[in-house]
């Protein structure tokens, strides 16, 4: 062979060189965008400890220096996002980015909003003035003066005293200005119960003084909480009343904005409307099949179907077996061997069944059924609603692949994203999958069908009544009526619904971000997985791996489609036909 073989030409070696330089190009860009990558996760990181911090220090919620520091941090940091150069970043760096803005954005906002409604509401209560600069005093370095401090709590409990009773008229009509009054004095009452913890008994002088100007100041403010109680509730004892702080339109609508949801409310209920004409049409098929001329017949035998008391936790891990085989059947998702062994079931207390008359899930399954102690009617109507067909539905919403799926992939993919999280991925995720599981043919009878219905039809009124309510266009009673009559609820479970809508701790689009969330994935769905761009399995793998973000943002990464610094959601993602 000639030795010439061996050798490289001059243009073969210029080639063996330009592609070295282009790998070595190629990976120091990666490291670089690596890199900037790891700059904005750590300032996401240190903005999210600094913000725990706070909320550790600073832990009356009602009290104006935690409002105003509260209000303080999220400007400083919406700043601070402002100023990151958004150019040099790579598409995760300018998601991330653009989550720290509206967020830091939108609690800067909901903090001032607060320091106003604060401001009203503090006329109802001017005596809790002097105990915050008492309470509001480091641990380590006040300096705590007994006699001062039984003066102090001597002269607020003569204040409520002399305090002019005929105020609280001039609100007896505007009822969340009176429930802000009472949630004032109780955050009060926890901080007074904190600090006379951390002296009594361990200060001598402080129990001398304090002990007696303490006891009667706690009963002073005990008694006029009572007193705005029996202005709000009628009562001063614990009451079934549903009674909520509807936001409003505009509030709504600045709330979307910030959900990055580029509709308007009525645009949504014409949306939800189109939905459950859709589900009643079904719902009139599968009726049809069971030999029932109305939906609500059909339905009321789908409920008696329910099973013995003591069977329904056999029920429910036989239903999260079946969901999981049918999932790994068909090829549509990852599911980690952990994630399956790993989730545990709890049965629902009476007392939480009033908030939650369904499941409610995790890492945990909370299951609902009736206990002995209930009344024959309660009994019923808890068992007919939590019957195997209506259960068939939620139990993969609420663990595989819905919630416990969700939370086990966040904890170990982009877990700093947590704190950015929206429900219309949380809720709208698992909805997604009631639909898809639909389209796949996993509800066989017409029972199961009208189990599936049952919750496609809920999912839809929620929007309906859930932003008529925040609206002011509707009354707790009448969302109640309406999930009965146009659903088919129980009335027990129909107000604990809406109880759980209006007083359960959750935002104002909670509750519609369930079907609206799933009509984001269901066309971005058709936009990679129907167009031939990515399996299913893919799709939902690379989703989980992504966190809980706006699936706007979701989209933009998944489509490669430019993220611009003024990021403005457009996405105009629903079309029935």
């Amino acid at each position: 062979m000639n030795s010439r073989q061996h050798q490289f030409t001059s243009t073969q070696r210029w080639n063996l060189t330009r592609w070295i330089l282009a790998v070595l190009t190629v990976v120091m860009v990666l490291s670089n965008l690596q890199q900037v990558s790891a700059q904005t996760r750590g300032l996401i990181e240190q903005f999210s400890a600094d913000e725990s911090s706070l909320r550790f220090k600073y832990r009356n919620p009602s009290a104006p220096a935690t409002l105003t520091r509260m209000a303080e941090f999220y400007s400083l940091w919406k700043t601070r996002a402002f100023q990151t150069d958004f150019a040099t970043l790579n598409v995760d760096g300018k998601i991330d980015t653009i989550l720290l803005r509206n967020y830091a954005e939108q609690k800067e906002r909901d903090f001032n909003q607060k320091i106003a409604n604060d401001k009203i509401a503090s006329r109802l209560v001017p005596f809790l003035e002097p105990l915050y600069s008492l309470l509001e005093q480091n641990e380590a370095t006040r300096d705590m003066k007994p006699q001062l401090v039984a003066e102090s709590f001597e002269e607020v409990s003569q204040t409520i005293d002399k305090f002019n009773r005929s105020l609280l008229n001039l609100f007896s009509k505007n009822r969340t200005v009176v429930l802000r009054a009472i949630a004032k004095i109780e955050d009060c009452q926890r901080s007074l119960d904190e600090y006379n913890r951390f002296h009594n008994r361990y200060d001598p002088l402080y129990m001398w003084w304090v002990s007696k100007p303490y006891e009667k100041l706690a009963g002073k403010l005990k008694g006029f909480a009572d007193e705005l109680k029996i202005i709000a509730y009628g009562t001063t004892k614990p009451t079934d009343q549903i009674i909520g702080n509807p936001i409003g339109k505009v509030g709504l609508q600045t709330a979307l904005k910030h959900a990055f949801i580029p509709y308007t409310v009525g645009e949504l209920i014409d949306i939800a409307n189109q939905e459950l004409n859709w589900c009643d049409s079904e719902m009139r098929k599968a009726s049809k099949e069971l030999g029932f001329v109305g939906w609500k017949d059909a339905q009321d035998h789908v409920k008696s179907k329910f099973v013995k008391p003591g069977e329904q936790p056999k029920l429910i891990n036989d239903l999260a077996i079946e969901a999981v085989n049918f999932l790994e059947m068909n090829n549509l998702i990852t599911i980690p061997a952990i994630a399956k062994e790993t989730w545990r079931m709890r049965m629902m207390s009476p007392e939480r069944q009033k908030m939650s008359p369904y499941f409610l899930g995790g890492h945990t399954i909370l299951v609902a059924y009736p206990t002995g102690e209930m009344s024959h009617a309660d009994k019923m109507m808890s068992m007919r609603g939590n019957n195997p067909f209506f259960a068939r539905a939620t139990v993969h919403h609420e663990l595989i692949p819905g919630h416990h799926l969700q939370y086990f992939m966040n904890k170990r993919h982009k877990p700093y994203r947590q704190i950015f999280g929206t429900p219309f991925w949380l809720e709208g995720w698992a909805v997604y999958w009631e639909t898809l599981l639909w389209d796949l043919g996993f509800a066989r009878s017409p029972e199961e069908k009208i189990g599936m219905l049952f919750w496609r039809k809920h999912r839809c009124a929620r929007i309906i009544f859930s932003l008529n309510y925040h609206s002011g266009l509707m009354t707790p009673d009448e969302c109640i009526e309406f999930l009965v009559n146009r659903v088919g609820h129980e009335k027990n479970n129909a107000t604990a619904e809406v109880r759980r809508s209006v007083m359960g701790g959750y935002g104002p689009l909670y509750q519609a971000a369930y079907m609206i969330g799933a009509l984001q994935f269901r066309r971005l769905h058709d936009e990679l997985v129907k167009s031939g761009k990515m399996t299913n399995r893919e799709f939902h793998d690379t989703i989980l791996k992504e966190n809980n973000i706006p699936v706007e943002l979701l989209r933009a990464k998944l489509l490669g489609k430019d993220i611009p610094a003024d990021f403005e959601p457009s996405w105009r993602f629903y079309d029935r036909n």
